[in-house]
């Protein structure tokens, strides 16, 4: 790698380019700068200027920094010939139900299963194992307050996707609600307070549930007693 120390600005943003193309994920510009040997100065200053030549050329694929590295995308002038060729084969493409669900768990990670039904109002454990399958969430840990159910979140491959830096970049729901009413349903349902209301309810059913099948269960014994008498 030491000859690599001395590459003319236009080998250095070349080699640069090939990395990024053979790269299936987020290139941080600090590995760059180690597999180099450059300065971290020099590549930050060579993604800049080659993300600019993109621009400036109206080239059919851009560069972008996200999810904490650089990666090439298609331009968003192509998606639709892009996106037509990409489901002529892809049998990954996300279902209603998933995109659902995943907007769910984005906007309100970390969040348990219950927490998704809450929302969603169906239960949601088959779409939550096809996007953990499809690499877009992941298991977070435990919830001790709530009988120790797994907590999900997205993943870093959910940000490659959707082309965010963040989960900092995702838009503000609000923006699209049509009236007031519709605001303050969203802010209830990303603050948590409908859902732990949601999940209340639910232990409280399950609590009386459990009460008639013991008086039940006290009235059978009774009548039981009575007959042995």
């Amino acid at each position: 790698m030491s000859a690599l120390e001395h590459l003319s600005s236009n080998s250095l943003r070349s080699t640069i380019e090939a990395l990024l193309l053979v790269s299936s994920d987020p290139v941080p510009a600090t590995d760059l700068s180690t597999l180099l040997g450059v300065s971290p100065g020099d590549v930050a200053e060579e993604l800049s200027a080659l993300a600019a030549e993109y621009a400036d050329a109206n080239r059919g694929i851009q560069l972008r920094e996200v999810a904490g590295g650089w990666r090439l995308f298609t331009h968003p002038a192509c998606h639709e010939a892009v996106e037509a060729y990409v489901l002529s084969w892809d049998t990954r493409k996300l279902s209603q139900a998933a995109l659902e669900t995943l907007a769910v768990i984005a906007y309100h990670q970390p969040v348990t299963r219950e927490g998704v039904r809450a929302v969603r109002g169906v239960n949601s454990d088959g779409v939550i194992s096809s996007l953990v399958e499809k690499g877009l969430v992941r298991e977070l840990g435990r919830d001790a307050n709530h009988g120790n159910a797994i907590i999900y979140g997205t993943t870093r491959a959910f940000l490659e996707r959707f082309g965010l830096r963040s989960l900092r970049e995702l838009p503000d729901l609000e923006q699209f609600a049509p009236d007031e009413e519709s605001k303050r349903f969203i802010r209830e349902r990303l603050s948590g307070r409908a859902i732990n209301s949601t999940i209340l309810d639910a232990a409280d059913d399950i609590d009386e549930e459990r009460e008639l099948l013991d008086e039940t269960d006290d009235a059978d014994d009774a009548e039981d007693e009575s007959r042995d008498d």
